[in-house]
């Protein structure tokens, strides 16, 4: 029997090339978010709602590193985890292939559970390539500690992993740092380690050729709400360091500290974004960013501003993508993702992105001709401070910088929230799932029913044998 010899390079790029120029959103995707969108109850279906309409949910995998070598006041994780060993890298991988129906091509997989960096990097990079072979994108979840003590960590892992999304928690509730930032008491003055990490990811892009985009995460609580617009204001002026912040208010679950979750209230956390945004806390600073805000799933969950970060020399003005009410911007996003919802670039090389738009240009001229004009002009306005050529002429020679911030709140629930009501209509909508013993669970009854302990039990009982076989020898 005669193989067919590999593509080249070449002819590899051609192929993605051409299916992307012939099928540019995937019958899949659109398909899953179909049953998404059917699958939610009538008061979710609003134009803020994401999911069904573009997005799919989140994945995560449990066990992959229970250890973590910090203690942080805000834990998840209960006392026995630094105990426990991690699975094995099959184990993971089935997780993987179990979430895969569930979020879809390019979907978001959270490779986490303790600190996975403390696996060999060996074992990472292969989770992190079996991943984009079943065309997930995984997102390394970590301190970012190990990238400062071990240099060239993340160079190899975007080389040899092709890790290109990662997610590095940042707070002052975290317990374990090196270096003087282990003495921060504000959020102010952790920004000076979060500008460490944002060169840190400028110059692995730079050496590597491969655009590693990172997240940041938060846990707010009562003592560092206060920071939150700090944070706010260092990303809107630094806006190529991170493309998205996610802010956790703590749920009382885990080894959180007695009195620290469960206290944080979703609209306090919105004005502090609001301050931080705009310089004020006032009603109409919030209602102009919630203006903009989208939900994934329930409004309890997942809230999240998209916008566009004006950036000069002087600092950085966010304007949200999407502003409720404004006609322009209502009909160019809410007719695309009409016609093109579970479209991904985060996959494409150049050629590939270029052969994707063409693609969505022919399927529909009418209605890029109609919108995209007056919404480009919208925002070259809004860019300019409301002078389009200002916008032109300073993006023409550099003086004026656009990038992409989004701004995220995830609000885990405790056992007791679970209990009520409101946190059965809220699992019921769950849009963030981990594979345990064949069933996909919501991480919010991961963390607060002892399914997490349950499943570490089971990782640990065949050690557990191993040890006492051996003391008995």
């Amino acid at each position: 029997m005669t193989r067919s010899p590999a593509a080249s390079p070449r002819q590899s790029t051609v192929r993605a090339a051409w299916s992307a120029l012939t099928e540019p959103v995937l019958a899949e995707s659109r398909a899953l978010l179909a049953r998404n969108w059917a699958h939610l109850p009538e008061p979710l279906r609003t134009p803020h709602q994401m999911l069904g309409r573009q997005g799919n949910g989140c994945g995560a995998t449990i066990g992959a590193m229970p250890r973590c070598d910090f203690a942080c006041r805000g834990c998840y994780l209960g006392e026995e985890a630094n105990k426990v060993p991690a699975e094995s890298v099959e184990a993971i991988k089935a997780q993987m292939r179990a979430l895969r129906p569930v979020l879809g091509p390019a979907g978001n997989l959270q490779l986490t559970d303790g600190e996975v960096t403390l696996r060999p990097a060996e074992e990472v990079i292969e989770l992190l390539r079996y991943a984009r072979t079943l065309d997930l994108i995984p997102m390394l979840m970590t301190h970012g500690d190990s990238f400062r003590r071990r240099p060239g960590l993340l160079e190899r892992l975007a080389r040899e992993g092709g890790l290109t999304e990662l997610s590095i928690h940042v707070d002052t509730t975290q317990r374990g740092r090196t270096g003087d930032h282990r003495h921060a008491r504000t959020e102010a003055e952790l920004n000076p380690l979060r500008a460490e990490f944002a060169q840190l990811l400028r110059d692995t892009r730079a050496t590597t050729g491969i655009n590693v985009r990172a997240a940041t995460t938060m846990t707010v609580t009562p003592d560092n709400i206060g920071g939150v617009a700090d944070v706010v204001r260092w990303l809107v002026d630094n806006p190529d360091a991170f493309f998205m912040i996610s802010f956790q208010p703590v749920a009382q679950v885990g080894r959180t500290e007695d009195g620290l979750g469960d206290s944080v209230e979703v609209e306090a956390l919105w004005r502090e974004i609001a301050r931080g945004v705009y310089g004020s806390a006032d009603e109409t600073s919030v209602a102009k960013l919630l203006g903009g805000q989208k939900w994934l799933g329930h409004p309890a969950c997942n809230r999240f501003v998209h916008g566009i970060v004006a950036k000069r020399a002087s600092g950085g003005t966010l304007h949200c993508v999407r502003q409720h009410g404004d006609t322009t911007d209502e009909r160019l996003v809410d007719g695309f993702l009409a016609r093109f919802g579970g479209i991904s670039f985060r996959r494409d090389t150049r050629a590939t992105a270029i052969a994707r738009a063409v693609g969505l240009a022919l399927r529909a001229p009418g209605f890029f001709a109609r919108s995209v004009p007056p919404f480009a002009l919208h925002w070259l306005r809004r860019l300019g401070d409301g002078n389009a050529w200002r916008a032109v002429r300073e993006l023409a020679t550099g003086t004026l910088h656009a990038h992409g911030l989004l701004f995220v709140s995830h609000h885990f629930m405790s056992k007791a929230q679970l209990e009520t009501p409101l946190g059965q209509e809220r699992v019921q909508q769950c849009v963030f799932t981990v594979p345990v013993d064949g069933q996909l669970v919501s991480m919010c009854e991961v963390n607060a029913l002892g399914i997490r302990e349950r499943y570490y039990a089971q990782i640990e009982r065949p050690a557990r044998i191993t040890r006492e076989t051996a003391a008995t020898a």
